[in-house]
């Protein structure tokens, strides 16, 4: 895929329908998704992706997780960057997030109606499914692993803020 394929797609993808539940904080979440994209060649035709994205549960990284590891591969100096950081940056926590992607879980097929028309129907069969961590993505047809991507992304984005509150509340942070 070439720089501008890569750009294209993700400026161009849409969350249509965003998942009701969020990246849980202590288990692993599956995420249905429905990834819908026009094809280039051929008018009022539409191709539907759908599969499951698993997301793993997400690590807090500390300064103290950091000094073990970057003293083994980087040895002195990592150290004193540590010890900066834990005098300027004592609350410094990051949080550390792991999708599976499997393909083999991936099912495509085509449609010729309208998007507007397919997204209508997806929409319809979520609600009918109740599945509170189904998605429906509107994305780039050659870039689409890049749509499913940025989805991953903004899921983590809109997931962080609760995930540090669940584990300040117990006081893990």
């Amino acid at each position: 895929m070439n720089p501008d394929t890569f750009e294209y797609a993700v400026e161009n993808t849409q969350i249509i329908r965003a998942p009701e539940r969020r990246i849980e904080t202590f288990g692993q979440t599956s995420f249905r998704f429905f990834l819908v994209s026009e094809l280039m060649d051929v008018v009022g035709t539409v191709r539907v992706r759908t599969g499951d994205l698993h997301a793993e549960r997400p690590q807090i990284i500390t300064p103290d997780y950091l000094q073990r590891t970057l003293s083994e591969d980087f040895g002195e100096r990592a150290g004193e960057f540590i010890g900066w950081l834990r005098e300027h940056a004592p609350q410094l926590a990051v949080l550390k997030y792991g999708f599976q992607f499997r393909k083999s879980n991936v099912t495509e097929s085509v449609v010729h109606s309208p998007l507007a028309d397919v997204i209508g129907r997806l929409n319809s069969e979520v609600e009918r499914s109740e599945d509170p961590l189904s998605a429906i993505i509107h994305g780039v047809d050659e870039g689409w692993e890049v749509s499913l991507l940025k989805f991953a992304s903004d899921m983590i984005e809109t997931s962080a803020p609760d995930n540090l509150g669940d584990w300040n509340r117990r006081g893990l942070l």
